[in-house]
């Protein structure tokens, strides 16, 4: 869920406003997605099936709703990927497996694998969509809990050795990957973190987008769909980055975005939806900090 939360310098978990994430995604300035379909979006190799990347607002009822329906449209044309979805986490697998192969709703599927932060109504037709055409549904997400660890420990919490040494974790981050996400992470977080919090948090974003790219992968022989926030999905800095080279011309980022923001290089194609009203998340985020 983007970044937020995190841990202070104590130690303690200071929670604030998840919508702090939108300070992450920006926007792009292009056309909205339309006649979208699965196999022409890919490339000419046959062999290969689509890779998409679905990006969201996380609490935007009109960006969820353009997305339901492109994936809708590319599923009924014979299309059959795995759901990769950020709101599960990957230590509840066992727990989604089990109710992807026996429940009929979505609220069953939540009720045995969804957990706390999440506006679950909103995730309910892309999880129907899941059962009624039998796409598995993948957990994506790193826990609260491990990256909490990350941030202390390193990427040994979460990744075996072949994993930090493919994704050559037990190397310095590449450096226009860590300036990118320092300037992220400050700006995400109204420029009010102290300053040794930024890099441990760069670690976290980096262990979820590791985590994404490591489960494409596994599953990319059946074609994939990341349901994730536009921050995740975005090409310079998100998951797409840490994608095989084999993989990359099979993929394709979609923004659902709201109409201020960044750039148009982000993302492959762009739906621009309406500004879903909330508080300023700068100002929730300074109570949070007040309270910690």
């Amino acid at each position: 869920m983007g970044l937020g939360e995190l841990v202070n310098q104590t130690g303690k978990t200071v929670k604030f406003v998840k919508k702090l994430s939108l300070m992450l995604l920006g926007l792009a300035t292009a056309v909205a997605i339309d006649g979208v379909d699965a196999h022409a979006s890919t490339s000419s190799n046959s062999a290969t099936q689509p890779i998409w990347l679905m990006g969201e607002v996380h609490d935007n009822p009109d960006g969820h709703g353009y997305r339901l329906r492109d994936l809708q449209a590319a599923v009924t044309s014979d299309w059959r990927p795995a759901i990769l979805m950020e709101q599960f986490n990957v230590d509840r697998q066992d727990e989604l497996t089990q109710a992807w192969q026996t429940c009929k709703e979505a609220q069953c599927v939540i009720d045995a694998a969804g957990g706390k932060g999440w506006q679950w109504n909103l995730y309910k037709p892309v999880i129907q969509l899941a059962l009624a055409y039998r796409l598995p549904l993948v957990a994506a997400n790193v826990s609260r809990e491990q990256l909490g660890q990350v941030m202390k420990q390193g990427f040994g919490v979460v990744f075996d050795q072949n994993t930090i040494s493919t994704y050559r974790l037990d190397q310095p981050l590449p450096q226009d990957w860590l300036d990118g996400q320092r300037v992220a992470i400050r700006e995400g977080h109204c420029n009010m973190l102290p300053e040794e919090m930024i890099d441990p948090m760069v670690n976290a974003q980096t262990a979820r987008d590791v985590m994404f790219a490591k489960l494409i992968a596994e599953y990319a022989p059946q074609g994939v769909v990341l349901i994730a926030g536009n921050g995740h999905v975005r090409k310079d800095l998100g998951v797409y980055a840490w994608l095989p080279e084999e993989l990359k011309g099979d993929v394709t980022v979609f923004g659902y975005v709201e109409p201020e923001g960044v750039s148009a290089t982000w993302y492959d194609k762009v739906r621009v939806v309406p500004a879903h009203p909330r508080p300023d998340p700068c100002e929730a985020f300074k109570r949070s900090r007040a309270g910690s």
